[in-house]
């Protein structure tokens, strides 16, 4: 029978696997000792092969690991077809940088990425649209929502459906309230806003895959207040900023940083307004922490 792990705890991995009379079951399985000596782990979204030793009790051996299409290392997770990353719009405000760099990490590893901003019911001055705007325009499809009202649910399904999609981050944003919204299976636990700090209370602790509906599963992950950009050189940074290209050919100088050069396209685009402001600045952060980070 074939299934795909979705949660793997002490040694024993879940699988989600369609019965012969067409039911969704979940399987307690153990992997085989060969992956380990062959160095295989078997991974959350992994499809797999599994011999059922008890269908009444829902026991079974996974016996093969079948070939992945794409593998994450954080969180570690195979068969990601997408990544959809929440802000809120307000309670807590969008952190651009911590955006940005979930961008480039998605970049790397060349998941093609959906942004969410959620809370729209608290969006009193209108501030999503210009989110939205800004993000589109770098050609990242983005929505905006609201968990509690169901704005914009319907929309977010449709481009979910019949993909595993990884769901990230910071905590505070809404994240399992949508997870939630977008199925019935599973209830994810919700946090609250500190007063305090205005930072959400940690609420996802572990790494799971939801099976929502036909062919469509959502990972859920825990919350995220930094992300390091690793594996990536100063002079990559660029080609993750997708609204970059359309100007670099006015750059005089070929590998241009558009950070100091006398004449840049890029610098000049950002002056009339056609790349974003705080994109740009997030760039330039971005570069300098490439640009001083210790090798060892």
């Amino acid at each position: 029978m074939r299934g795909k792990i979705i949660r793997g705890i002490g040694g024993l991995y879940y699988v989600h696997a369609v019965s012969e009379a067409g039911e969704p079951q979940i399987y307690e399985c153990r992997a085989r000792g060969i992956f380990r000596k062959d160095h295989r782990k078997p991974l959350v979204g992994d499809d797999v092969e599994m011999d059922v030793l008890d269908g009444g009790q829902l026991l079974g051996n996974i016996r093969e690991l079948l070939p992945r299409r794409s593998e994450l290392i954080r969180p570690a997770v195979a068969n990601i077809d997408q990544a959809m990353v929440i802000f809120s719009i307000v309670s807590p405000r969008p952190s651009f940088n911590l955006l940005d760099r979930f961008l480039v990490r998605m970049g790397q590893q060349e998941i093609p990425c959906i942004i969410c901003f959620n809370k729209l019911d608290l969006d009193d001055a209108g501030e999503g649209a210009g989110y939205r705007a800004v993000y589109e325009g770098c050609g990242y499809r983005t929505l905006t929502v609201s968990a509690r009202d169901g704005v914009g649910i319907e929309e977010l399904k449709r481009l979910l459906a019949g993909r595993t999609t990884t769901v990230a981050g910071p905590s505070g944003v809404g994240k399992s309230s949508l997870v939630n919204c977008l199925q019935s299976g599973t209830h994810m636990e919700t946090g609250q806003i500190s007063e305090k700090i205005q930072r959400g209370k940690h609420t996802t602790r572990h790494t799971e895959l939801i099976a929502a509906w036909e062919d469509t599963y959502i990972l859920d992950t825990p919350g995220f207040s930094s992300l390091e950009l690793s594996g990536l050189e100063k002079e990559q940074l660029a080609a993750y900023y997708p609204e970059f290209a359309a100007y670099e050919k006015y750059c005089r100088f070929s590998g241009c940083s558009h950070i100091v050069e006398p004449v840049c396209g890029v610098r000049d685009a950002v002056a009339e307004g056609a790349v974003s402001r705080v994109r740009y600045d997030n760039y330039c952060h971005l570069y300098e922490e490439l640009k001083n980070r210790k090798r060892f």
